[in-house]
């Protein structure tokens, strides 16, 4: 004698039962569908018996699967990490360190993720996939968008030098030991080349702000594809790694800059084009 939403919400919670199978429509059995999951994940997890190998004898990458698909198909933008969390609180038996548990469920969920959308999608790369990976969405659906803009982007014709810009620039930072986004001084460019990179980021990154908050990410990277000439230039005229510290110093803040505006999308220095 419940109430039907409440009797359907029950029955839809086992959705989807195999691959394939129907997804919950209530938005109720969504919710208990992934909640119930999530619970089974965390607590065999905080007793140790993750799957090994090709034995899973509790099911879990079924389990994985399935709040995948109900979050991406059902289009549940919900941040994931957050509902990781607190199934792994809610575990009668604590784990030793919640954030390393945490991280190991977040890591099997998107292994999973990562065969779903190339079972998906046949001229899905799996570099694209890691070039999304990378930035580690909360959302699945925040990183379905991601994925769509960044194999819309590889057809573009700047990508292919955008990306060899982006690899260069990342070791470049990584040998210079930089971290994080430096701050840019003006009185410190000196050539021209490095002058129209600096104002062309400065108009990108206004450009693209609006985009990013409404996650528009292709239109972001068609916008941050128009970066290419000021790029190779700069890579044909300037020395980055010269004698003077205050000079290579700003150069390598310029290039954190161009870096992080691509890394707001994704990790494009990850594609090979």
């Amino acid at each position: 004698k419940e109430p039907a939403a409440v009797a359907d919400a029950i029955a839809e919670h086992y959705l989807p039962r195999f691959a394939g199978d129907e997804l919950p429509a209530s938005g109720c059995g969504q919710a208990l569908a992934v909640a119930d999951r999530l619970d089974t994940l965390a607590g065999i997890f905080a007793i140790g018996k993750k799957p090994s190998g090709n034995r899973d004898p509790f099911g879990l990458r079924r389990a994985a699967l399935g709040i995948i698909r109900v979050l991406v198909e059902c289009g549940l933008d919900l941040d994931l990490k957050a509902l990781i969390s607190a199934a792994v609180a809610a575990q009668p038996k604590k784990a030793a360190d919640s954030a390393d548990l945490e991280g190991e469920l977040y890591a099997f969920i998107t292994e999973r993720l990562r065969r779903y959308f190339l079972d998906r999608d046949a001229e899905l790369a799996t570099e694209t996939f890691d070039a999304v990976l990378a930035r580690s969405p909360s959302s699945l659906v925040d990183f379905d968008r991601r994925l769509a803009a960044v194999q819309a982007f590889i057809a573009l014709e700047p990508a292919a030098s955008l990306a060899a810009a982006n690899k260069r620039i990342a070791n470049i930072l990584r040998q210079a030991d930089v971290e994080g986004v430096g701050e840019v001084r003006g009185k410190l460019l000196t050539e021209a080349a490095e002058v129209a990179l600096a104002r062309a980021l400065t108009d990108a990154t206004a450009a693209v702000a609006p985009l990013l908050d409404n996650r528009q990410y292709t239109e972001v990277l068609t916008a941050l594809a128009e970066l290419r000439e000021p790029v190779d230039t700069f890579f044909d005229d300037v020395m980055v790694n010269v004698d003077d510290k205050a000079t290579r110093a700003n150069r390598l803040a310029l290039l954190s800059q161009l870096r992080a505006l691509f890394l707001d999308v994704a990790d494009i220095s990850r594609l090979s084009i």
